[in-house]
């Protein structure tokens, strides 16, 4: 059972985490045993057409456990249609032998119980399972997820060119020396390919495939140096977690996170990992580190900040969480928007975080069409005596600089610029919306596409600093939500950093779980703008658990809320905009359309 009681860790400051040590009472711990497997081997005869063209004249199927056969199943079946002749002669099965057999909506039932609990295996097995899929749909039966073992693909990953010429199943048969000759009669075929799936299964044993989960990512493209590192995972448990790649010399070469920690590591080593850049990462790795975690929240969360901690070379996001760049309305007589990389203590309102430069600069130049504010570096006096500037004369610009609009005048439109910045933005969604009509009743749609560009970046950036500001401000959320066996998660966030999280099992009371938790949890003190405690994307993931359905919020210090008239609800109508300026001239002016007011209901 998780410690009811734990801080969220992964912190700079705080020392490496010691390695948590999965036990391993024996090696069934590791997946389900091949010999605990019941497989369903089939094969089909058809008349030759594919699936919906076509229709199955024999099913044949041997279930076998342990290397031993447990039962069989055999039965022709009326196509519904001629059977052609040269399918005729190759099968041996012809229309007066079908003519009195059941239709396939009369075996199906027999063969889906047959086959029920069972992982099912056939030679080309997509061409077996299209059709008893296709034929289950089309008479409303419900097709069971069967897990599908193809020993043609299999055989094809094993077998090499100087042993066997091809993997058909004649071909294999004569290799494994089977007990029954395939003749392509569907029982027959399917004892044979019986034997050929436990020769195949002498020849992946040796080479250390032992359960069923090792069987469906074998492949012989895997390195046998890869495949061998697969002990790594071994000490690591089956628990949520984030887990540490790390080299001979203990450098943290990759950091990840999952839900079950040994199934998600042992799968790096295995056919289903093709990224080259983590492939030539695993040839690298020594030793993997795994720290387990109350809640899968928690694991999201130690995942971003020991990312940030290590920056490690073979992860390409969240590595640099404090690039930010922010809007600023500076400190001064006539204040302009300044762009600059940190918050500080200076009254100054701010927008942001942006996660890059250009963003930062498109949401500015929208501010700039809705506010005529100065764009002027220089500092100005109470009483300027400047020239005034291109923008001024092209009535871009108040012109503060000749002194043509008083300092009090000025200040309404920093003030109307500020309120646009923390709470409604709608000024400034106007002022584009009008100018991206202009353009677009012009025809200069990639004018439009530009401004609309701008309107994106601003929207988008406020809605995200008003969710963060919102948590941020509280003092401490305390929430939990109930998981699928019956707990609960329980977790303590402090201005919008999480601060402790745990877990309460079914049937217990979670409060003295969730005042243990509140007593251990890390302190946080304020800070300095909407994410002073916190990385913007460890805010985003509370927010995003906090969000879910059926979470409940247990205590609060402080008021979580945002602007009914914020940001927020011009999101929606964004994301259904296009800009795409290389469409037919009627298409776009249609889909750059200006946004309207928001509408209710």
């Amino acid at each position: 059972m998780t410690s009811p009681a734990r801080a969220a860790a992964g912190d700079s400051a705080a020392p490496s985490p010691s390695p948590i040590r999965g036990v391993q009472h024996s090696f069934d711990d590791l997946g389900t045993l091949l010999r605990d497997v019941t497989f369903c081997v089939v094969d089909l005869e058809t008349t030759g057409n594919p699936p919906g063209e076509g229709g199955i004249t024999e099913i044949g199927a041997v279930k076998v456990r342990a290397g031993e056969v447990v039962a069989e199943f055999q039965t022709l079946v009326n196509p519904s249609e001629p059977i052609p002749s040269f399918i005729a002669v190759l099968t041996g099965i012809s229309d007066r032998m079908v003519a009195s057999s059941p239709r396939i909506e009369s075996v199906l039932p027999a063969f889906l119980e047959f086959a029920h609990g069972c992982v099912m295996v056939a030679h080309n097995a997509p061409f077996d399972m299209g059709f008893l899929k296709h034929e289950s749909l089309v008479h409303g039966y419900d097709w069971p997820d069967f897990t599908v073992v193809d020993t043609a693909l299999l055989a094809r990953r094993v077998i090499t060119p100087d042993e066997a010429p091809n993997c058909k199943l004649g071909t294999l048969a004569k290799l494994f020396r089977t007990t029954t000759t395939p003749n392509h009669r569907a029982l027959s075929d399917a004892r044979a390919t019986v034997d050929v799936l436990h020769g195949l299964f002498e020849r992946v044993g040796s080479l250390g495939v032992q359960t069923l989960e090792d069987l469906q990512t074998y492949s012989s493209r895997v390195a046998p140096a890869v495949r061998a590192k697969r002990h790594l995972a071994e000490s690591l448990p089956h628990a949520a977690g984030v887990y540490l790649f790390a080299d001979d010399r203990g450098e943290v070469l990759y950091i990840g996170k999952s839900k079950d920690l040994r199934t998600r590591v042992r799968s790096y080593f295995t056919a289903s990992e093709t990224r080259n850049r983590i492939g030539e990462m695993v040839g690298i790795a020594t030793t993997v580190r795994g720290i387990e975690c109350g809640t899968p929240l928690e694991a999201e969360v130690r995942e971003l900040r020991l990312i940030a901690e290590h920056k490690p070379r073979y992860n390409r996001k969240s590595k640099f969480p404090e690039r930010q760049h922010w809007l600023k309305v500076t400190v001064e007589p006539f204040p302009r928007l300044s762009l600059v990389k940190q918050v500080r203590d200076d009254t100054a309102e701010y927008l942001g975080p942006f996660s890059s430069r250009k963003t930062a600069e498109r949401a500015m130049a929208a501010l700039h069409e809705a506010f005529p504010i100065r764009q002027c570096t220089a500092r100005m006096s109470r009483t300027p005596r400047l020239s005034p500037c291109v923008l001024a004369e092209m009535g871009r610009c108040v012109a503060p600089c000749d002194g043509r609009i008083s300092m009090d005048s000025y200040g309404d439109f920093v003030t109307g610029l500020r309120a646009a910045l923390t709470g409604d933005p709608t000024p400034v969604v106007e002022a584009l919306d009008r100018r991206i009509d202009l353009l677009s009743a012009d025809e200069r749609f990639e004018d439009a596409a530009v401004h609309r560009d701008r309107l994106s970046a601003f929207v988008r950036s406020s809605a995200r600093m008003q969710r963060m500001a919102s948590v941020t401000a509280c003092a401490e959320i305390c929430a939990a939500r109930r998981t699928d066996d019956g707990g609960w998660e329980l977790h303590v966030i402090r201005r919008g950093r999480l601060a402790a999280a745990g877990f309460s099992p079914r049937g217990t009371d979670p409060r003295p779980h969730l005042e243990m938790l509140r007593a251990s949890a890390e302190t946080v003190l304020p800070g300095i703008g909407p994410v002073a405690a916190a990385s913007p994307e460890e805010i985003e993931l509370i927010l995003r658990w906090l969000e879910l359905p059926g979470v409940r919020l247990v205590e609060m210090d402080g008021t979580w809320t945002c602007p009914v008239g914020g940001a927020g609800r011009h999101v929606n109508r964004l994301e259904n905009a296009h800009t795409d300026v290389h469409q037919h001239p009627g298409e776009r002016r249609r889909h750059l359309r200006p946004l309207g007011p928001a509408r209710a209901g």
